[in-house]
């Protein structure tokens, strides 16, 4: 029923996002945007990063609060580079061997020299996804991924989820929200059957402490039908499995009201007038009855009556 769950490896080559920030002083490098973006696409189970981190040790304690794995590469003294990049395709080869449960493999990186690992892991039957800068990503390695996601588009929101109403309980706010963000991250993906336990699923990913009876919800059922009553999700019950599906958000519904409205309205209107002409009355043609044998055996035993002379 449910499509079979994603395992993701994520690399990340620092240096390169370094540079497509740098120069804009109002932006810094959110890892936590890049997470939130890659588990809505399955589970990550290796996170590694590569840069020379005594050029950017602010940025050590968010990564290793997030759980990734710092691969320090020093600086050539002579040249000025590092083999980060050759460190990064080397544990990207070795792992798409060695581990045959990872099927797709995150690149965060625009340089176009990752573009040979990437048509390597397609003809190993591994998904190649890319992420960087827009300005800082080349087209060459744009074009062979399976699929590029620019960082910039991780700020942009998609379509307009239906707001949740601030007078509601805190706990139950919370998630009507976690709610509201699976729904919009599985349509993003293009999936087409909303299952209930593709939707719970996608929020333990994104917060995996969640459980619904925190929330005060025996079930997982039971949270899908009070996001309904309040208007925030609109269900549908599965025919054969008699499982929840997700259709879309209840604001929808209450903007399309009016104009379902307005199409049924005419109609009711058509019904009720009367035509301006009358059709004519028609005369009843007389009834002509057809002679059988017992009517005509009843005029022959008629008296027949005498014809009476005049008076004069």
């Amino acid at each position: 029923m449910a499509e079979a769950e994603h395992t993701l490896a994520v690399f990340i080559d620092f240096e390169n996002l370094a540079l497509g920030f740098r120069g804009k002083k109002d932006k810094r490098f959110d890892i936590q945007k890049v997470l939130e973006r890659l588990v809505e696409k399955g589970k990550i189970i290796v996170k590694k990063a590569y840069a020379d981190w005594v050029d950017y040790a602010e940025y050590k304690r968010p990564l290793h609060e997030a759980a990734i794995e710092l691969i320090e590469i020093p600086k050539r003294s002579l040249s000025g580079k590092n083999s980060a990049d050759i460190r990064l395709c080397v544990d990207a080869i070795d792992l798409c061997y060695s581990k045959e449960h990872i099927d797709t493999f995150v690149i965060v990186s625009g340089d176009s020299d990752f573009s040979p690992l990437v048509s390597k892991l397609k003809e190993n039957g591994k998904r190649a996804i890319g992420l960087g800068m827009k300005e800082s990503s080349s087209n060459l390695l744009i074009n062979n991924c399976d699929e590029f996601i620019y960082y910039e588009d991780l700020e942009r929101p998609i379509g307009t989820p239906p707001k949740i109403e601030q007078d509601l309980p805190e706990k139950k706010r919370e998630a009507f929200q976690l709610l509201v963000d699976s729904v919009v991250a599985l349509v993003r993906e293009n999936k087409e059957v909303l299952w209930s336990s593709m939707v719970k699923e996608t929020i333990k990913r994104k917060k995996p402490s969640f459980n619904e009876s925190y929330h005060g919800y025996r079930t997982f059922s039971d949270l899908l039908e009070d996001a309904e009553k309040e208007g925030i999700i609109r269900l549908r019950t599965d025919a054969r499995s008699g499982t929840y599906v997700v259709v879309g958000f209840g604001k929808e519904q209450r903007k399309g009201l009016p104009e379902e409205l307005k199409e049924v309205k005419p109609l009711k209107e058509r019904k009720i007038t009367k035509p301006r002409w009358r059709p004519r009355a028609r005369k009843p043609k007389p009834q002509t009855t057809q002679a059988t044998p017992e009517t005509t055996q009843a005029i022959a035993d008629a008296p027949s009556v005498q014809e009476t002379e005049p008076i004069v």
